[in-house]
């Protein structure tokens, strides 16, 4: 049998690189500045390379493959290929093949139409984490619409969840008190700092985030949101990849505590009263 799941896993793979790359395209045309394509809708039109414009035929447009064999540069001007086109779509390549085995091996609920919605919800606040992640980090931008499309999705799933019995409905009000706490917490630093050293977007991430998470987890995602920031933060200070009060993008250390927290949320939080005693 294991080969069945490798070669399905091979083919998820593909449809995952093939996503990212759609998720390269929505992201290039909508968020960057790029003054000669003004107006031009993320749905519509031929790709183009960033430095000459021209059409990519459909044989150099091929998720990873396309940047392997062209040596990462563009067939007509020869000027490199940004490395965020095969990183995104490498990445989401492995978001859909880690979704797959999780979903068969770990996050199962027991029967009944949660044993196809669950795994759908979570492939869907995958991709929208790390279309977050990566916009936030290329263009210091985390889009409303993505936010909004993880609350109703979020709010949605634990609704369902509450009244279906799979969840209880203290649990859904510690979320929403987790939900307010740190959008208030991170509102206050956004105030405080006069929004040098976080972007509103980042108080407003706090909304889907703490509904997910809930509590501990929102908890847990803060602390190591802030300690990995930290780390980062010093790192780039010391190797000079940066100054004292550049800005730093703060969604992608929130994604990052947050796919931490999902994880080992519950373990880091008992360790946590254990060592301080309680």
């Amino acid at each position: 049998m294991w080969w069945i799941y490798t070669a399905f896993s091979a083919w998820l793979f593909l449809v995952g690189a093939i996503f990212g790359s759609f998720l390269n395209v929505v992201m290039y045309r909508s968020l960057a500045a790029q003054p000669k394509r003004q107006g031009e809708k993320w749905h519509k039109g031929r790709s183009r390379c960033d430095s000459c414009h021209k059409i990519i035929a459909w044989y150099d447009n091929l998720p990873l493959f396309s940047f392997l064999i062209l040596g990462g540069r563009c067939r007509h001007c020869q000027i490199p290929i940004g490395l965020n086109h095969p990183v995104i779509e490498l990445l989401a390549g492995c978001l859909f093949v880690w979704w797959y085995w999780a979903g068969v091996f770990v996050f199962r609920l027991s029967s009944g139409p949660f044993s196809i919605i669950q795994p759908l919800f979570w492939l869907v606040v995958g991709v929208l984490l790390l279309y977050i992640f990566l916009t936030d980090l290329v263009y210091y931008i985390i889009p409303n619409m993505a936010l909004v499309v993880l609350m109703i999705v979020t709010l949605g799933y634990r609704l369902a969840l509450v009244t279906t019995g799979f969840m209880r409905w203290e649990d859904f009000g510690l979320a929403i008190l987790s939900m307010v706490g740190s959008v208030v917490f991170l509102g206050s630093l956004w105030l405080i700092t006069k929004g040098r050293g976080l972007g509103f977007g980042d108080v407003k991430f706090m909304i889907p985030l703490g509904l997910l998470l809930g509590w501990p987890g929102t908890l847990v995602m803060l602390f190591l949101a802030f300690a990995i920031g930290s780390v980062v933060g010093v790192g780039l200070l010391l190797s000079k990849r940066c100054t004292f009060g550049q800005a730093v993008p703060f969604g992608p250390f929130l994604v990052i505590g947050t796919c931490l927290s999902l994880v080992w949320g519950p373990e880091l939080f008992g360790w946590y009263l254990r060592l301080i005693g309680l």
